[in-house]
């Protein structure tokens, strides 16, 4: 595990720190957040191995067409092989008198007999070729038909036991979603306000925020804090929520926050009411729903609430940026890094 500096350079925490972040999150919710991104995680892996297989499977069933079509071939070479020497037995059994065969068969010695001869070799020739040409088709055949089955038994086989696995870890995944929003609605975050589905604050779907524009995020993807009005990108409200509480412990009260996600027309409004002390509209973190202005004291540079905040802000993702201690200085202004986040 890592935590940042003030520069946010990155530094390897110490198993001592990691069980102090485990103190302060009375919640859980940095470890129910990280089952859940595991289970998501999984379920995704298991969905690609299945396309994959999937496309292995394609491949199958193309090559147990080509061998039921060598299958009927082989039967047709099977039934052309046996028609010359059926015709001539056929003709021979035709004729009352034996027709080629009689004077061969009445002892005569002439052309006639050679001729009847002649026949009777290329009755026994065919009828020994027929023979061999029977059984090698005929086992060529039953190699198809075996070949075919296990490639049939083989796919739905494999198909049955992906989409058990699949089944599984979709069901652990909402079970440890579902979890999570219990523990936050415990903490006082309606997860269903303003119409929303519990989905918003599911950290597995934070890529459906980054689909939006900077300060375009729908109500759909923004998860609200404990704080009335506020809200943030599930990660990072999962986050703040864990952290509040463990601001709540030290101070005795929540955090004071004046400022959250913001969209594009209040990012617009700012900037030209505080020229100077707000991103070009379009570019805050504000507007990804990753960052929060707090006060409380918090916005007093070298208060005891913000040495805290900058001392243990970092155990849960949050940080104070470098250029928010000089240019512009806000000692208020604090963002969730989602890399420093996942570290956790």
């Amino acid at each position: 595990m890592v935590t940042m500096t003030s520069s946010g350079t990155a530094q390897a925490q110490s198993p001592t720190h990691q069980a102090g972040t485990q103190e302060l999150d009375p919640g859980n919710l940095t470890e129910l957040r990280r089952d859940a991104e595991r289970s998501s995680q999984a379920l995704a892996d298991a969905t690609k191995a299945l396309e994959q297989r999937q496309a292995t499977l394609t491949k199958a069933d193309k090559e147990l067409k080509v061998k039921l079509e060598q299958l009927r071939t082989a039967t047709v070479e099977l039934s052309k092989v046996r028609r010359p020497l059926a015709d001539l037995v056929q003709s021979l059994y035709q004729e009352p008198s034996g027709g080629d065969m009689a004077p061969f068969l009445s002892g005569q010695d002439d052309a006639s007999s050679l001729r009847a001869l002649s026949d009777m070799t290329y009755l026994v020739s065919g009828r020994d070729k027929v023979l061999a040409d029977a059984g090698r088709l005929y086992q060529e055949q039953q190699k198809l038909a075996a070949d075919a089955q296990e490639l049939r038994a083989t796919k739905l086989l494999v198909e049955a036991q992906l989409s058990a696995e699949i089944d599984t870890l979709r069901k652990r995944s909402a079970t440890v979603v579902k979890s999570l929003s219990q523990a936050l609605t415990k903490l006082g975050v309606r997860v269903n306000q303003g119409g929303r589905t519990g989905a918003a604050c599911d950290p597995t779907r934070v890529s459906a925020a980054a689909q939006y524009p900077n300060g375009l995020l729908p109500k759909t993807v923004l998860c609200p804090l404990q704080q009335r009005g506020r809200e943030l990108r599930a990660d990072a409200a999962i986050s703040f929520v864990a952290l509040n509480e463990a601001y709540r412990k030290q101070f005795g009260r929540p955090m004071c926050v004046t400022d959250s996600y913001r969209s594009l027309g209040a990012q617009q409004s700012i900037f030209y009411r505080r020229p100077g002390f707000a991103a070009v509209p379009g570019r805050s973190n504000h507007g990804l729903g990753l960052a929060v202005d707090l006060c409380g004291g918090v916005d007093v540079f070298r208060s005891v609430q913000f040495n805290w905040l900058e001392a243990n802000g970092k155990k849960f993702g949050w940080i104070h940026p470098d250029w928010a201690y000089h240019s512009p200085f806000e000692p208020w202004h604090w963002e969730y890094d989602p890399k420093l986040g996942s570290l956790l």
